[in-house]
């Protein structure tokens, strides 16, 4: 974008910023320029963290500008601003002041709150709660422009994937902040919450310590951070920069529940005891539904935050009407069953947790429900004209969302290149794609003649797309086909962005972020 079109957004938000003028409430100007600064948040860019690049821009043009509006702009960005915002902003800020231009009324109140207690309204499921955090500005009179609560509301209904860590990385997200707001009718809110809580028997409402709701509220904060799509509120980003800010408030030192399975070995003592409990009893196939519990906890483990014993009546729609479909090669048998398998599950994990029997037979109805829709939801891929043997072969680990990123890799299911019977002394029925070295033999089979490093290339692409790691190489790809990019051309820009990225997980994605982008071919 053009340096003057830049120049006139961020004349905008300067005026936007005139309004500070006229409030009185450090509050009021805190919400004011989390607004503004929200303006942009949620959008990438491959040159760096969108936030802090144009935030930072933000505050050299009001710098710049050094009118009344901008002080009070940066005074607020000083306040609730990423660090390298804040840091920018306070020596522009104290750069207009040494020149005579005016401090709004509240700059030396604003951020100077101290956190009051915390509490926690949360259905009896699990699949969302609202954190109320209530601070004060310490020093006044305790009006509704000192006293306010920050409400967030948490949603763990569409986790990402919660696998294992590698030492030092960043623990499991437990959940999207999907809304904040701000309320200064404390009292209220507290009562509306009691209330619900004595009146529903799903609901539960308590107090929580401070530093524990931080440590909740800064998982699921960096987690909203780092998912591209993150299913928030519209008006969320407005609210971004101030829960940031009140969240960083709150004392540190909390802890969040960590997930009660860990481990293959846990997972397998789990799917024994069901299938040794009386509600499994009536499950008249029990190899099926060895196979079908087996996937509930890996669900629940994996992609529910390690909460297998979590039971909720959305929970079960998504793991039959979206994730199975999806993601789980099911056999006839297993098709079948897991209906009846997930029933029974609903009645054991319910009872274990001491779920509510109310919550139970709602749950219960919504997987009779969902079994309705199953059958349609899923579909087996030899029914779109895919040979059940090859399907097998390219899904030992029966991770069906992976089909269609492996037959793109590998030569003999991509169309033209499709290799079946023998070759010369191969027997390519054998070949199987898991293994590196006979994926190697698909690849020259491909490449008759190529170079050793024109394979290699080839190879560690395929192997990458075999993992899906990381998962946007198979979007790039997508985009390049779906722009008129033809198969092996895809192949090679695909290449060309790993070599130049190297080992730097991060610049590969940046750099696949741009390549998605590339306009059609000729």
């Amino acid at each position: 974008m053009p340096g003057d079109e830049i120049a006139a957004i961020f004349d905008g938000m300067l005026r936007h910023a005139r309004e500070l003028l006229a409030v009185r409430s450090p509050l009021d100007a805190e919400l004011i320029v989390s607004e503004i600064l929200g303006s942009w948040w949620g959008q990438r860019a491959a040159d760096g963290d969108v936030e802090e690049v144009v935030g930072e821009a933000l505050v050299a043009h009001a710098g710049r500008v050094g009118s009344p509006a901008a002080l009070a702009l940066l005074t607020g960005v000083t306040c609730i601003g990423t660090r390298g915002q804040a840091a920018r902003a306070e020596r522009a800020a104290l750069e207009l002041m040494d020149r005579g231009v005016a401090r709004p009324i509240w700059s030396d109140r604003v951020g100077m709150v101290e956190p009051r207690e915390c509490y926690v309204s949360r259905d009896v499921y699990g699949d969302q709660e609202s954190v109320i955090c209530v601070f004060e500005y310490p020093g006044g009179d305790g009006g509704a422009s000192d006293r306010h609560a920050l409400v967030v509301l948490v949603d763990r209904t569409k986790p990402g994937v919660v696998g294992p860590r590698l030492p030092g990385e960043r623990p499991p997200a437990c959940g999207t902040v999907r809304d904040a707001w701000v309320s200064s009718r404390i009292d209220r809110l507290l009562d509306h919450c009691r209330h619900e809580a004595a009146t529903n028997p799903l609901m539960r409402f308590e107090e929580i310590e401070p530093r524990d709701a931080r440590a909740l509220l800064q998982r699921c904060l960096d987690h909203t951070n780092e998912e591209p799509d993150a299913p928030v509120d519209e008006n969320f980003g407005s609210y971004h920069a101030f829960v940031r800010h009140r969240v960083r408030a709150l004392p540190t030192g909390g802890r969040v529940p960590q997930p009660a399975v860990h481990g293959a070995d846990r997972r397998a003592d789990l799917a024994v005891r069901f299938l040794a409990s009386d509600e499994a009893g009536e499950l008249s196939d029990t190899a099926a539904a060895s196979r079908c519990v087996d996937r509930i906890i890996d669900y629940g483990c994996t992609h529910d935050f390690g909460r297998p014993l979590r039971v909720s009546p959305v929970k079960c729609e998504m793991f039959l009407l979206d994730w199975l479909p999806r993601k789980v090669l099911l056999s006839l048998a297993e098709q079948e069953a897991v209906p009846h398998v997930l029933a029974a599950w609903v009645r054991w994990a319910g009872r274990r947790t001491g779920l509510p029997e109310g919550a139970v037979r709602a749950t219960l109805d919504a997987v009779w429900d969902a079994t309705v829709k199953f059958a349609d939801a899923y579909r087996d891929p030899s029914s779109f004209g895919l040979d059940r043997e090859i399907v097998d072969r390219l899904l030992p680990d029966g991770d069906l969302e992976a089909l269609p990123r492996r037959a793109f890799a590998l030569p003999f299911l991509s169309g033209r290149h499709r290799v079946s019977g023998r070759h010369g002394t191969i027997d390519l029925s054998v070949l199987d794609p898991s293994d590196p070295a006979d994926r190697r033999v698909l690849l020259e089979l491909e490449h008759p003649g190529a170079p050793e490093e024109h394979l290699e290339a080839h190879e560690r692409l395929a192997e990458r797309l075999w993992r899906g790691d990381p998962p946007q190489l198979w979007e790039t790809a997508q985009a390049l086909l779906d722009v008129g990019y033809e198969r092996h051309e895809v192949l090679h820009r695909l290449i060309a962005v790993m070599n130049r990225s190297g080992h730097d997980p991060r610049a590969l994605r940046a750099s696949l972020r741009v390549l998605r982008h590339e306009p059609p071919p000729g």
